[in-house]
């Protein structure tokens, strides 16, 4: 346990003096924006017109020039060392989900003072630890070399602190073997494998002069902030994250009264001053509100590419975290830190367009009309009815089990919101009888004081893990501490593999129309438009569907060793089956650390915190009991006995858990097969019996901050 007892936790809390007065001079503005990334703007500056035409290329999607890499190194370095920067850093995204670094110094360390040379060789290559990191097989543990290759399309920023700054340049990390050890090269090659193929069918639609498509995201960021007293009296928000113990306090989220409510004095000035610094690495968050749970936030950006934006998504998560901390606050990412409240995602949004086409998902105003449109919206109907197996295992991990399903997340059963309009239209269409769209109306207030409002002509479902919202898709079933890289590899693949399809289909001499008929007519299993959390839509989808319910991440990780898995990476070169491979071990390891840290921490906590608590209450209620009765007063002792039995049940609960935490398997799917149907309940029983006690033993005995006082002291 922490040496910070829970009544002192509060008390220094109470005590604290407000520290977060508005800085006017330093708050966010708009001439901030990008002010510290090495931009498309400031490279037209410093570099050659050839140079900067070549970069431009390359972003657009032509092949890198490595003729161009000095210049480039010898124009960053200036800029960077300009601003006070004294190292670089290599940043690359490993299968921790994490962002992790390599710096080296600007500087020459024979003490001379002379600036060190940062060629164009040590811009485009570095070579961190690549056994140290999960790999799966790919790379043993004496098999140490790795490299990170620079990537041009996502620009180099300056990392500010304190005590200095660092330029940070985003980097693919791979083995000495050449395989790919990240989140970012199989999202790159995702990409391509899509836009090729969008392209495809856009050329057989008889559009000329296509450029090259790229997928947008735009991913929401849902958070908790809890008092730094608070977090550190928890061992388990420490080391799990989440509250492994915790009875529900006497008002949660009941009144809804938390959302879109006011904000804090003491957490507005926390998110001016991370509006401030994501603003200065251009990151283009634009939305901020209370969300359901008391003392839950959420934060949006608008849309980048989808490269740079799960790049921007790591850095928003690195920024909440250390912000927050300078504000005595702890941000905890994890999806479900308070049990009987909301939990977290993170609802990734996601387009795909061009230059000379647009946004390729904008239905217009008649969207019965864009053929275009309802291809490609075709597409991506196919590709969650044939992939919905895998977009679940995309987002499977320990922390997300906790949310999906609840009245708050999307359930586990992946299916397609598309909307009266479209949903409409689409009807049609596999009717043979393709005529109109369904008008917007407009609300009349019956104030004349007040305007008349256009309403869309579809409605939203908060429900649904895979809504269409008027110009984009919504994955809404992604985990607020994940990163955004695997469900982005996976869509982009599953899109690559459906518009593959229909441009073979177009380039055959079939109608776009019919294309789009065949599909739903295969495919329309998957459109759902009602209530996702009905027990009756449960019964529906699994028993009448047919469609997949894999409800914990023990079901769901196999799919990635599933063989049309596989075949679908490799095919579309995406992921050599190695690589494929190599992700299965790792989560599923990643899934039985996170339980194997957790049953420890309940095991710890339950023994050596709760469990003394209450048998030392036990002892002086008894005492006092006995104290009573020799006044000739015959006392209530029902709470006594209630604290015996959950104290013994404590006890065996403790037991029967650590019996089952001492399975061993060699298997990690068998291991975690195991850790889902065993383990975790064992937990829970444990927590059952302590939450009870929460509820008995006298307050100023019990040793952990209790949801009332996390949620709601500010």
């Amino acid at each position: 346990m922490s040496n910070l007892s829970r009544l002192e936790a509060i008390s220094s809390i109470i005590q604290r003096e407000p520290a977060y007065g508005f800085d006017y001079e330093n708050s966010p503005s708009g001439d901030m924006f990008g002010a510290n990334v090495f931009s498309i703007s400031v490279m037209e500056q410093m570099l050659s017109k050839a140079a900067f035409k070549s970069v431009k290329k390359t972003i657009a999607g032509a092949p890198f020039d490595p003729a161009i890499a000095d210049e480039m190194a010898s124009a960053m370095k200036k800029w960077a060392i300009d601003r006070g920067a004294t190292h670089y850093a290599h940043v690359f995204y490993p299968l921790t989900g994490r962002m992790a670094t390599k710096h080296d110094s600007f500087f020459d360390p024979s003490g001379d003072g002379v600036i060190a040379e940062f060629s164009g060789d040590l811009l485009i290559q570095q070579e961190p630890d690549g056994s140290s990191f999960p790999g799966g097989d790919l790379r043993a543990t004496h098999e140490a070399r790795g490299y990170t290759a620079w990537d041009i399309t996502s620009p180099a920023y300056l990392l500010d602190n304190q005590n200095g700054t660092t330029l940070c340049i985003p980097t693919a990390f791979l083995s000495w073997t050449g395989d790919s050890m990240d989140m970012k090269t199989p999202l790159l090659r995702a990409q391509a494998s899509m836009g090729a193929h969008a392209a495809r069918i856009l050329t057989a639609m008889g559009e000329e002069d296509v450029a090259n498509i790229t997928a947008s995201a735009g991913p929401e960021q849902e958070y908790f902030l809890v008092d730094k007293a608070f977090y550190y009296a928890r061992p388990d928000l420490m080391s799990a994250g989440r509250t492994l113990f915790g009875a529900p306090s006497p008002k949660g989220q009941e009144f809804d009264d938390h959302y879109f409510g006011f904000i804090e004095d003491r957490v507005q000035a926390f998110m001016f001053d991370f509006e401030r610094e994501a603003y200065k690495l251009g990151i283009p968050v634009t939305t901020r509100h209370n969300e359901v749970s008391p003392a839950q936030y959420e934060v949006a950006p608008v849309y980048q590419s989808a490269n740079v934006a799960a790049d921007n998504q790591q850095l928003i998560m690195h920024l909440l975290q250390n912000v927050a901390s300078q504000h005595g606050f702890m941000c905890l990412l994890h999806e479900k830190p308070f049990a009987g409240v909301n939990g977290s995602g993170k609802h990734l949004n996601f387009s795909i367009g061009n230059s000379t086409h647009g946004n390729l998902l904008n239905p217009g105003d008649t969207p019965h009309e864009n053929t275009q449109f309802l291809v490609f919206c075709a597409g991506i109907v196919k590709a969650v009815h044939d992939r919905a197996t895998l977009l679940r295992a995309a987002i499977a991990s320990a922390a997300n089990d906790h949310r999906l399903g609840a009245n708050e997340a999307p359930p586990a059963i992946i299916s397609i919101f598309l909307g009266s309009q479209l949903a409409d239209v689409m009807a049609q269409i596999k009717s043979g009888k393709l005529s109109k769209s369904l008008e917007a109306k407009v609300i009349d207030l019956g104030v004349d004081t007040l305007p008349n409002l256009p309403a869309h002509a579809g409605d939203r479902n908060r429900t649904s893990p895979f809504a269409f919202t008027g110009n984009k898709f919504e994955f809404r079933a992604v985990g607020s501490s994940q990163s955004i890289g695997a469900p982005l590899i996976v869509v982009n693949a599953m899109m690559a593999e459906a518009f593959d399809f229909i441009a073979t289909e177009l380039e055959a001499g079939k109608a776009p129309l019919d294309v789009i008929k065949g599909i739903l007519e295969t495919c329309d299993s998957v459109l759902f438009e009602g209530n996702g959390y009905a027990d009756a839509w449960h019964k529906e989808a699994e028993f009448e569907r047919g469609l997949p319910n894999l409800r914990t991440s023990a079901d769901a990780l196999p799919v990635w060793g599933a063989d049309e898995t596989v075949a679908l990476f490799d095919k579309y070169g995406v992921m050599s089956p190695a690589e494929t491979a190599a992700r299965l071990d790792v989560f599923a390891e990643q899934y039985n650390m996170h339980v194997n840290v957790e049953a420890n921490l309940v095991i710890e906590m339950a023994k050596t915190a709760i469990y003394p608590a209450a048998v030392r209450y036990m002892g002086e209620l008894a005492s006092s009991l006995d104290d009573v009765k020799d006044l000739g007063i015959d006392p209530d002792t029902s709470v006594l006995a209630e604290l015996n039995e959950a104290v013994t049940g404590l006890a065996a609960a403790i037991k029967a858990l650590e019996e089952a935490h001492a399975h061993a398997d060699d298997d990690a799917l068998a291991h975690a097969r195991h850790n889902a149907d065993s383990v975790l309940p064992k937990m829970l029983e444990v927590r059952a019996y302590a939450d009870t006690l929460e509820g008995l033993v006298a307050d100023d005995m019990w040793p952990l901050p209790t949801y009332q006082e996390m949620l709601f002291i500010r």
